[in-house]
């Protein structure tokens, strides 16, 4: 066997394994946790390093013309360790002829076939190992140097690897038979690729090796401090130096518990991440699913979601399930106002583009010893987005992970509750809540906050609560994707150039939309705007208007939008404590406040604060009508009835020297007697699944949501429950689910 020996002695890191163990809680002793304290072992491992690299190899792997073997001697000279090229100092001096000569002599099969034992027979410690382009085809090969390494993925653009490899006079390499392409070959190579890395370098266009290398060592320095991406609660209060610190929550820890114990919502306790011009560019024209990827692995760690599984993960929820394939295209509506298409998938509105890949992620976060009841609170598409998605998870999680969704039973269009009724599954039921949404999500919290109750649930039934609202920040996290995607595209369509400002307006009731966009200008995205767009119940609008949330004397209205019937805004608190500089103990006293008192008043300093960078105003019921009919008489072009509040907000506010991107949240079809009385069609009482045909025969934009209308032809009705609007009854009602499901 060919050994290869680090060039200084280093202190071995020893890597635990993620296994499946129980510990004592604070609160339960009898249950509790497995990949936390796993990771937290692991993060113990990564910190008896004396270096950057211990006993581990660095493993730079990427397509020919990657630049492998000049970036991993340029690693090798800063760290001062040995640097192996496999392609000449393993498979030459094993075979006694060059690559090409093997090649040549045995084909491609035979070829990957000898190359993968040729790696098989050796062994290396604290190196940097440039791997060929085509070792990542041979599993065992990759499993051997996995154990002992650190696998970086060189990702170049399609576009300058084809440049490069002209350039170095290169036309063939391995696996590539006639007929074809160099393009479509590395095309292909590329699922090997996203197999196998631990941490992904995007190389954008015009970086130079010190560069690229210098990124390598950022990556594989974040990959070692797991402990590196906290999140701590907004009602977090910093110690005083002489304090003992309250322990930080990971990812995983973050998504599977949901709510923080003190009522608080999860945020990261550093900075987001930022992506580079150069990155953000490199994105143009790419999907949504090479899109999403990039900007969540920046956001996951490593340690929490391995990038290989959240690349599955990804490709699962937005694969055949979206009706298009752009997934969140974007429609230019008029002048400089553009649509971006947020309901393409199974359920129709924006909450698919989470919910899709949330509840893959939340099965892998949660400990293999638990049982978990999801609870949500609906305003109208939640309910049925996470009914949906929960119910597409593998047979073994759908036994672990069970969802009720409560909705307020008159406060949803007659066709979201149908389809919120019609979305239960074996794992998953609906419960009208004879209140508000507001009612259905404060008694939700509540609940969390009851720690009796829910440790009572643990003890009895061996079963955890957590929730799939925006108040998860697993769900609130993809949110990201598309608004970035949505410039891209603009970019992409060439209606701007990139770094380009546009403004984004979104109708928002419990702020986690437009909050989303804010994240991603924080990650890069140049938007200079958010426009925040109410109906009537304007809580928001006169909030950022005044700095004064005020509750006193305001009763929820039911409109024509009802996902933005909503007068407690979660996930305001969540912005509030960034621009506070993540005052815990400011957001402690104003969420405290608006509990007992109903209403709070932030200082004048953080009133400019928010105002340089939102507008809002509000939208009656007259004018939505009036927009969705005068937009089809125009383009067209039928809007449903949230999308239409942002239209004339957007009318009203938009800078018209600068593009404007309003967020379409939800398919007309599930409003489709709103739309019909806006577009002054008289055969209101007919059937949903009649309406919709005759919405469908004015061949309007966009067309008929498929799923949607397949939904309207179950003549089945399915049952439900409802309850009085009181807490107690909620909680009779968990616990009884619970008990038919897991016992």
């Amino acid at each position: 066997m060919l050994q290869f020996n680090r060039c200084q002695p280093l202190k071995q890191i020893t890597q635990k394994c993620f296994s499946s163990i129980r510990v004592k809680t604070d609160k339960h002793p009898q249950l509790f946790l497995s990949r936390t304290f796993a990771l937290a072992e692991l993060r113990k491992s990564w910190h008896s390093t004396q270096s950057l690299v211990g006993d581990k190899n660095i493993i730079l792997m990427g397509p020919p013309g990657a630049g492998k073997t000049t970036v991993g001697r340029i690693i090798g000279q800063k760290l001062g360790c040995c640097v192996i090229d496999v392609d000449d100092d393993i498979l030459e001096k094993t075979w006694n002829m060059s690559v090409s000569e093997k090649l040549q002599d045995v084909g491609n099969e035979q070829f990957l076939e000898e190359e993968g034992k040729a790696v098989l027979n050796f062994s290396a410690s604290g190196s940097v190992i440039s791997l060929t382009g085509s070792n990542p085809m041979h599993d065992a090969s990759m499993w051997h140097l996995k154990k002992k390494g650190i696998i970086v993925y060189l990702d170049v653009p399609l576009v300058d690897l084809i440049r490069r490899l002209k350039f170095m006079k290169i036309d063939r390499i391995v696996g590539q038979n006639s007929g074809t392409s160099m393009k479509d070959l590395l095309q292909f190579r590329k699922q090997y690729y996203k197999k196998w890395y631990d941490a992904r370098v995007f190389c954008e266009c015009g970086a130079s090796p010190e560069e690229v290398a210098d990124k390598v060592l950022n990556a594989v320095k974040r990959y070692q401090d797991a402990d590196s991406e906290t999140f701590i609660s907004t009602r977090h209060i910093w110690p005083n130096d002489c304090e003992q610190k309250v322990p930080a929550k990971f990812f995983s820890e973050a998504v599977t518990e949901g709510l923080a114990s003190d009522g608080g919502l999860f945020v990261p306790e550093k900075e987001f991440p930022k992506l580079s011009r150069g990155e953000w560019k490199s994105l143009v024209g790419a999907s949504y699913i090479e899109q999403a990827q990039i900007i969540l692995e920046r956001c996951i760690h490593p340690a929490d979601i391995p990038p290989a599984r959240l690349g599955e993960m990804i490709e699962t929820a937005y694969g055949d399930n979206f009706a298009c394939s752009k997934i969140a295209p974007v429609r230019h509506l008029s002048g400089n106002q553009f649509l971006l298409e947020l309901f393409h998938g199974p359920t129709g509105s924006f909450k698919d583009l989470s919910l899709q890949l949330m509840p893959h992620m939340f099965a892998y976060c949660i400990p293999p010893n638990c049982n978990y009841m999801i609870l949500v609170a609906t305003s109208g598409d939640t309910g049925s987005a996470v009914l949906n998605g929960f119910s597409c998870l593998n047979k073994n999680d759908k036994q672990r992970i069970a969802v009720v969704t409560f909705f307020p039973e008159m406060g949803v269009s007659n066709f979201q509750k149908a389809q919120i009724i019609g979305s239960q599954r074996e794992n998953g039921w609906a419960v009208g809540v004879q209140s508000d949404f507001d009612f259905c999500q404060t008694a939700i919290k509540r609940i969390f906050n009851d720690s009796d109750f829910t440790g009572f649930l643990t003890v009895e039934y061996g079963t955890i609560l957590s929730s799939a609202n925006s108040i998860n920040w697993g769900r609130l996290l993809p949110q990201i994707v598309y608004h970035a995607s949505a410039y891209l595209d603009l970019v992409n369509q060439g209606f701007i150039s990139f770094g380009s400002p546009v403004d984004v307006c979104i109708p928002t009731g419990n702020f986690g939309n437009i909050l989303a966009a804010v994240y991603s200008k924080m990650m890069g995205i140049p938007i200079r705007k958010f426009i925040c767009a109410s109906n009537q119940n304007h809580v928001l609008t006169d909030f950022i208007k005044t700095g004064h949330y005020d509750l006193r004397d305001r009763r929820l209205v039911q409109t024509f939008s009802p996902s933005i019937d909503i007068l407690k805004s979660s996930n305001l608190e969540r912005h509030l404590h960034l621009m506070a500089n993540k005052d815990g103990q400011l957001m402690t006293k104003l969420f405290n406040q608006l509990e007992n008192q109903h209403h709070f008043q932030i200082e004048k300093i953080l009133v400019e604060k928010l105002q340089q960078d939102f507008v809002a105003d509000w939208c009656s019921e007259e004018e939505c009508l009036a927009a969705i009919n005068s937009t089809y008489n125009a383009s067209g072009y039928i809007l449903d009835p949230h999308t239409a509040v942002a239209k004339v907000v957007a009318d009203r506010l938009q800078d018209k020297t600068c593009p404007v991107i309003i967020s379409s949240t939800a398919h007309y079809s599930k409003f489709a007697p709103a739309i019909m009385q806006a577009l002054k069609i008289k055969e209101i009482n007919e059937t949903s699944s009649s309406q919709l045909y005759l919405l469908g025969s004015y061949n309007a934009l966009p067309p008929l949501h498929e799923a949607l209308l397949e939904r309207t032809k179950q003549h089945e009705k399915m049952k439900y429950q409802v309850c009085a609007p009181d807490v107690s009854v909620l909680k009779s009602h968990v616990e009884k689910l619970i008990q038919n499901q897991f016992i």
